[in-house]
């Protein structure tokens, strides 16, 4: 009889552990996935440009992973070709909450070959609040891409 309750109960304990969410599966990304996910862009650009900016637009081919998405911008005059929300922006133009010009600082500063980082702050999706965010980033071709991964 003891033996069948032990039984019982750790069968109910194997089926709550294993409904739960898993624990070792964080909600946000780390900076190594938002580094692995650009070198994995800056590949799809230089093999097929249109079919890369397209599969970043959609998230397609694992390009939406977590929290991160690709985006990027011609080098020549920073309109954003692939981007969540800001598609045909130009990156410029765009600052982060608390005033930082961090698009104008990526323009300036991509590098083919060299991939380089800036901060600034944003809120994460589903919040108004401004967390810091780093913007991995570099020029693939004629475009300059990045993913951005909020600090914990």
């Amino acid at each position: 009889m003891l033996r069948r309750l032990a039984f019982a109960a750790a069968c109910v304990a194997f089926l709550v552990l294993s409904a739960a969410p898993s624990v070792a599966e964080p909600q946000f990304a780390t900076p190594e996935e938002a580094k692995a996910l650009l070198e994995k862009a800056v590949a799809a650009v230089k093999d097929d440009k249109a079919k890369a900016l397209e599969m970043f637009q959609t998230g397609e081919g694992g390009f939406k992973v977590k929290d991160l998405y690709v985006w990027c911008a011609n080098a020549s005059d920073g309109i954003l070709t692939a981007h969540p929300t800001n598609k045909g922006k130009d990156l410029r133009d765009i600052k982060g909450k608390q005033g930082a010009p961090f698009g104008e600082v990526i323009m300036q500063n991509a590098v083919e070959g060299t991939i380089k980082e800036t901060t600034y702050w944003w809120p994460r999706p589903g919040s108004d609040e401004a967390f810091e965010k780093k913007a991995l980033y570099t020029k693939a071709g004629d475009q300059v891409c990045g993913v951005g991964y909020y600090e914990e």
